[in-house]
């Protein structure tokens, strides 16, 4: 794939940026490699930008190939937002040589830096990518798709700067609601088990303990011992439920489902949660303030509230 694309950067010649007149005077193209990235370049830019989406409804970023129609998309672009710290793993490479054409190409999650990133022994010196699952750090990665666009289209940035302000207003408010909500759930049982560790901003924000399956990342597979390991953690703890994913399969958390009822314990499948992308366009859950509000629903909902 990094050969085509390179013999495909290269038919293409230099990146211009300008084929269609000055940015002022026309919409900013933007293409957002995640369905999360893009809800939030649209909210920031408005009516200024026009955003296209590398990956759709349910679709896995750690995962994701990029295809020839996708370079393509990157080479047209005027910015190319992304998420970094390495969520879109076999991008990595493309993404550096659509950057090396001169395209600009920003790692919104990177701009938190150290401080308010986490990084778990286990994934070996790298941060979680999932910051989304924090509002408030949503909140500021909305900042930095704000400050790319200004850079790039100084003439509007009044706009960007009004638009990113508001949003960020809606998001104070999301948050608070969200802990409000999280309360209600009883201390012991606050606890998120999942397909992968996408919750643990979550967790962190909200008070949550989570324990995912597959580790950051679903390109490491979940062995026996793991799902054995996890079943015996759930059936000894009895926590009440457990929650797939909409862009994982389902399939180990089956097979810890199993496992934990061999244990004599009835645990429940508490409902989908959207981690690494929203749901379809046109539906509540297809923006990022309603997958939380989705979020937050099936979990307070699954895991009880206090009487």
């Amino acid at each position: 794939m990094v050969l085509a694309v390179s013999v495909f950067l290269s038919a293409c010649g230099p990146a211009t940026g300008t084929a269609d007149g000055p940015i002022a005077e026309r919409p900013v193209r933007v293409v957002a490699t995640t369905s999360l990235i893009a809800d939030l370049a649209r909210e920031v830019g408005g009516d200024r930008v026009e955003v296209e989406g590398l990956m759709g409804p349910g679709v896995d970023p750690h995962l994701y190939r990029p295809r020839e129609s996708d370079v393509a998309r990157l080479v047209g672009a005027d910015i190319v937002l992304y998420n970094g710290l390495e969520l879109e793993g076999k991008m990595g490479e493309v993404l550096e040589q659509v950057e090396g054409r001169g395209i600009i190409a920003e790692p919104v999650a990177e701009t938190i830096g150290e401080g308010g990133l986490l990084a778990p022994p286990e994934f070996q010196g790298a941060f979680d990518p999932h910051v989304w699952m924090d509002v408030a750090l949503w909140r500021r990665v909305s900042t930095a798709v704000a400050d790319a666009l200004v850079a790039l289209d100084p003439t509007h940035a009044e706009t960007y700067v009004a638009n990113a302000e508001a949003y960020q207003a809606r998001l104070t408010a999301l948050d608070a609601w969200v802990r409000e909500q999280t309360a209600t759930v009883p201390p012991d049982q606050r606890v998120i088990v999942t397909a992968h560790d996408a919750f643990n901003y979550f967790g962190r924000a909200y008070g949550f303990e989570v324990r995912g399956l597959q580790g950051l990342s679903t390109a490491t597979e979940a062995g026996t011992a793991d799902v054995r390991d996890l079943a015996a953690f759930v059936a000894e703890r009895r926590i009440p439920a457990m929650f797939v994913e909409t862009s994982v399969s389902p399939r180990n958390i089956q097979a810890v489902l199993q496992a934990v009822q061999a244990r004599g314990f009835d645990v429940a499948i508490g409902g989908n949660l959207f981690s690494d992308a929203l749901g379809d366009p046109g539906t509540p859950e297809g923006t990022y303030e309603g997958m939380i509000r989705h979020n937050v629903g099936t979990i307070v909902g699954a895991l009880g509230r206090e009487e």
